[in-house]
């Protein structure tokens, strides 16, 4: 097979990439280690930034968006049993979040490319990359994982595979910088009406709780529980204790049980490579950072990335320069960096550590009790939480 750009992985950088480079007239196939049923089926969350949906409109991939999905114009912090709204719309000059899943985001892409004849094929396995530091880069796979390989000729390869897919380990001479922190979320649906307006991130001194939302009858919460933890040591009934007790309000807030029908254990890491290109090969999205999702920042990233790399590639493919592409690392990192930092003060700021000291939880009630009275905290987090703008 021959294209212009080689994509591994069908998450969000990928197909967003694909569909990027599409409306530029530039070729692509991308290629899949899942099913497009298993990609579909994979519930993830997904808070949108204001850009990234502006995006996602102009590109001709929002309607269903913007039918379904819900917009926020401020988040809730909750410590001492007390709530304390962050009108980030207030203090941004207008821009929101949206709520829409990222599997959501992923139907909406892929029907898109099938639609406009783009070349996807999933379920590969054995992937592997060739002569990525000349001008004919190839990528090598099994299709349906146990067939003959079949290869890839590109101008470019674009590693869009996560963090444990095998792009980044074709980059020499890179830095990676890992921090796993000592506790994970535990992640249900539930067939629930809402409880509460807008995101709600609850400070609790039992652990962490958030309380978003997916549609009027379905509900995302999550919990702070140990990342090593099984999930059938958590019935539905501890759940929703849990849940309770540290969300409870002294004004009587009230949290609406319902059927729980899906429930995950998620460990949280933050995680940068320094750099993101060699040769012909660009990583982007989660093969090149991972955030905690405290921040609501992975796919907005992996988004950030795509536009820059397709913009790169409309540069050489129009005019033959390469300085966009060249400058295509440097770029990035000066947004991720920013968004690790946001992700990682949101995260120590909102979870108790099982291994901090008196003091230390002092200084995060401090922190919490300072960010919602200041109007200077307030807009910083606002500023951070709806995303820099994407020049930044």
């Amino acid at each position: 097979m021959r294209t212009q750009v080689g994509i591994i992985g069908a998450g969000p950088a990928g197909l967003l990439l694909s569909h990027l480079l599409h409306l530029e007239g530039i070729e692509s196939i991308v290629i899949e280690r899942k099913t497009r049923e298993e990609i579909e089926g994979t519930i993830k969350a997904g808070v949108l930034e204001q850009w990234v949906v502006d995006l996602l409109r102009e590109t001709g991939v929002g309607e269903r968006m913007m039918r379904e999905g819900t917009f926020h114009g401020g988040i809730e912090l909750r410590f001492n049993r007390k709530g304390h709204r962050i009108p980030i719309e207030e203090l941004t000059d207008g821009k929101r979040v949206t709520i829409y899943a990222q599997h959501e985001v992923l139907k909406d892409l892929i029907a898109a490319r099938l639609q406009a004849g783009g070349h996807i094929i999933f379920n590969v396995g054995d992937v592997t990359l060739h002569n990525i530091d000349t001008s004919a880069p190839k990528i090598r796979f099994r299709q349906d994982k146990i067939g003959e390989f079949q290869e890839i000729s590109c101008d470019f390869i674009a590693g869009c595979d996560g963090y444990h897919g095998p792009s980044r380990s074709y980059i020499p001479n890179r830095k990676e910088y890992l921090k796993m922190y000592p506790f994970g979320w535990l992640g249900i649906l539930t067939e629930a009406p809402v409880s509460a307006p807008e995101l709600v991130y609850t400070h609790h001194e039992r652990g962490f709780a958030l309380l978003s939302t997916r549609t009027p009858w379905i509900q995302r919460y999550y919990i702070q529980v140990d990342p090593n933890d099984n999930l059938s040591n958590w019935s539905d009934d501890r759940i929703w204790t849990e849940l309770h007790a540290r969300v409870e309000t002294t004004d009587g807030f009230q949290l609406t049980d319902g059927p729980i029908f899906q429930k995950n254990i998620v460990a949280m890491r933050s995680f940068v490579c320094e750099t993101m290109q060699y040769g012909r090969l660009f990583i982007a999205g989660d093969a090149a950072h991972t955030v905690p999702p405290t921040g609501a920042k992975g796919l907005n990233l992996a988004a950030a990335d795509v536009l820059k790399l397709s913009q790169g590639l409309v540069q050489y493919y129009e005019t033959g320069k390469t300085d966009r592409l060249n400058g295509y690392s440097e770029a990035c990192l000066r947004r991720v960096w920013r968004a690790e930092h946001f992700s990682w003060f949101m995260t120590t700021m909102l979870h108790p550590d099982p291994t901090q000291s008196q003091l230390e939880k002092k200084l995060q009630l401090a922190q919490l009790e300072y960010t919602v009275s200041s109007r200077a905290a307030a807009t910083s987090l606002a500023e951070n939480y709806v995303g820099m703008p994407i020049d930044w």
